[in-house]
Order: C-alpha cells, then sequence, then structure tokens
C-alpha cells in the first residue's frame, strides 16, 4: 500500500511513526519542508520525501495533515488530480467545508473527511508520537461509510489503535464545537478571568490540581485555533449563547438563593459527566478500569506489568492520577473488557498489590 501524507507535523508525523511502526511494508511518501522531511527520511519514519503536493496523487492513500486553512488550499488542488479509486482524507478539526467543496466538483476519487480526537499541547514532529492514537477516537465523516473504500482506510487507522466512530461531516462541526472548541475557549477566559481584580496577590498562586485541570488547554498555540474558530463561528457562538444561559440561570439561583435549584444543577451535571466512559481519550468504545495503589519503589511498575502480561492480559492505557514521593500513587489501568479487569484485579492482589 502506498501512503502519502502531505504535512508531517504533530498529527503527520505521529500517522507515519505508527503504521510503520506496525507495518514496515507500507510505503510512506511525505511533504514538508526540507528539515522536517530529512529528519524523517533519516529515521526511516518516510521512504521517499515529495517535492509537492501534486506528487502525492500516485497513492493510494492520502493524508492531509497541514494547518486548516493551508489543508483547504492543497485540498483544493488535489482533488481534480486524483487517479481513479485513490483516497482522499483530511484530519482537520472541521468538516463541513471540506464536504461542501468536495460535492461542488467532480473527481475520480473517494473523499473522506477524518478528525482524530487527540493531540498534545506542542505540536511539530519532534513531538509526533507513534502512540497518539492509541484508544483515541478518530471520528470519520459518514458519507462514504457502507463503501469498500472506507474499510480499506478505516483497517489502516486500527493500526495506529484507533477507535472509530463515524458522523456526518455538518453534525461533526455542532459537537465539536461544544466539546472541543467552547472549553478550549473556556479555558483561556477562566485563566485571564482570574488573574483579575484582586490586588497584591496573585490568585494563581493558590490554584490547585481542579483548576490546573480544567485549563490545561489554555496553554494552546492560538495560530492552532485562529482557522477553526473563525471556519466554525456560527457553531461556536451558538455554543456559547447554551453555556450562557447556563451561567444566567446558576447567577439567578444564586441571588435569589434558591439552592434546591442549585442542587438539581449538580445532580444533573453529576450524572450526565459520570455517563462519559472513563477513557481519557475518546467517548465511544468505553475501556474498563481498575485503580491500584503502588509504592513508590524500585521497579515496582515493571512488576505490575510483567504480571498481567504473562497472564496474556493487555493493559489498553494506563495513567498516574495521584502520587507521594517515599510513599506510592494510585495508576489508573484501563482493559478491553470487564473479563479482564477480573482478571487483573486477582492477579494484582495475589501479589501483594492494593485494589482501590
Amino acid at each position: 500500500m502506498k501512503i502519502s501524507i502531505i504535512g508531517l507535523g504533530l498529527i503527520g508525523g505521529s500517522i507515519a511513526k505508527g503504521l510503520k511502526g506496525h507495518d514496515q511494508s507500507i510505503w510512506i511518501s511525505g511533504y514538508d519542508n526540507a528539515e522536517v522531511l530529512n529528519k524523517a527520511f533519516v529515521q526511516n519514519v518516510i521512504d521517499k520525501k515529495l517535492n509537492s503536493i501534486e506528487e502525492s496523487v500516485n497513492s493510494d492513500i492520502i493524508f492531509l495533515c497541514l494547518p486548516l486553512e493551508h489543508s483547504l488550499s492543497a485540498f483544493d488542488k488535489i482533488i481534480l488530480l486524483l487517479n481513479d479509486g485513490t483516497i482522499l482524507t483530511d484530519v482537520c478539526g472541521i468538516k463541513g467545508i471540506f464536504e461542501s467543496k468536495w460535492n461542488t466538483n467532480s473527481s475520480k476519487g473517494f473523499y473522506i473527511g477524518g478528525h482524530p480526537m487527540t493531540g498534545k499541547e506542542k505540536g511539530g514532529y519532534e513531538n509526533s508520537d507513534p502512540l497518539l492514537f492509541e484508544n483515541a477516537v478518530y471520528i470519520l465523516s459518514d458519507t462514504n461509510k457502507e463503501t469498500g473504500k472506507a474499510k480499506q482506510l478505516v483497517d489502516l487507522l486500527k493500526l495506529l489503535g484507533s477507535r472509530i466512530t463515524y458522523l456526518n461531516p455538518y453534525l461533526h462541526d455542532k459537537v465539536v464545537a461544544k466539546v472541543s472548541h467552547l472549553p478550549q475557549l473556556l479555558s483561556v477566559g477562566l485563566v485571564n478571568s482570574t488573574i483579575k481584580g484582586i490586588e497584591n496577590v496573585n490568585p494563581l498562586d493558590f490554584a490547585a490540581g481542579g483548576f490546573r485541570d480544567m485549563t490545561r488547554i489554555a496553554s494552546s498555540d492560538f495560530n492552532i485555533w485562529k482557522e477553526v474558530l473563525n471556519l466554525n463561528k456560527q457553531e461556536i457562538l451558538s455554543a456559547l449563547n447554551s453555556l450562557q444561559n447556563e451561567i444566567d440561570d446558576i447567577r439567578r439561583c444564586l441571588l435569589n438563593g434558591t439552592s434546591d435549584k442549585l442542587n438539581d444543577m449538580f445532580n444533573s451535571a453529576s450524572e450526565k459527566r459520570d455517563e462519559i466512559p472513563k477513557n481519557t481519550k475518546g467517548f465511544v468504545s468505553p475501556l474498563y478500569d481498575v485503580f491500584v495503589f503502588v509504592n513508590d519503589v524500585p521497579g515496582i511498575i515493571s512488576r505490575l506489568s510483567a504480571a498481567l502480561f504473562n497472564a496474556g492480559i493487555n493493559i489498553k492505557d494506563m495513567e498516574l492520577l495521584k502520587i507521594r514521593e517515599g510513599t506510592g500513587g494510585t495508576f489508573r489501568l484501563s482493559f478491553e473488557s470487564e473479563g479482564d479487569v477480573l482478571k487483573a484485579k486477582e492477579i494484582l492482589t495475589s501479589i501483594g498489590f492494593t485494589i482501590n
């Protein structure tokens, strides 16, 4: 299979590294600046350097992984040049505009919009990671869902460890406005509002884990978000209006002392929050969790993982939740099935670990 990846930044570089790590026979061509291409080629992440975007059309699948505005420009160039049967996909955070462009042009190829729901605070090839997509939700546009071409792309993405789900591209933009774009703006606004209005003290000096968790994405680069916010403006404004209504309700409850209404709002939010599958990278195909206390001693993690490995149990995800140096910490281990959870608990308990 011949793959072309246009843009070897965080996402494109991670796709290339992930695919090569699973199947060396996949032929990957890459397009980026000379420095990035040379580095990827020397590391055997790509097999060929492309001199132009247009050279990618000789591939079976083309991944468009440039920043949004550049991806739109490249999309316009590529769609009319596609060979019969070539799959074109992108990884951008909005989908409707690509679908509209595709529908107003004729092409011999197939377009399947994509949006991997994963990332890091820092971008670029140097931060790309072959495990970036492990257990991550990967949204595909549902317009070609039933075709063999869609299956071809899905099979490839599953090599990366992705969990595939389908959405109408226009519905996608409504959804991500609420669960991705709005939280980004709220995180920025929360940090900026916190540092205002109190003299002679910096409130951030007193911010604990909850505040850090809520504002982690405030460190994101605006240049990554600029075009997304502009091109999905109407859906984001709608999401902001919905949130503003909730804030107004909370304000009225506080002014009127209506704690019963606030209690209902807290309970409703808690119930809905608990419905989110406990998989830090997505919201479908939930994983099953075990919480294990681990002593802070050398080799303890190896002992834990080796015991599960020897029993044929695969850890799908692992996260350190809390730690106290010299004492230990609590790990969240995620597994594919409830059966694996029961076996893992039995094995770990038998060798002295405490299950929380």
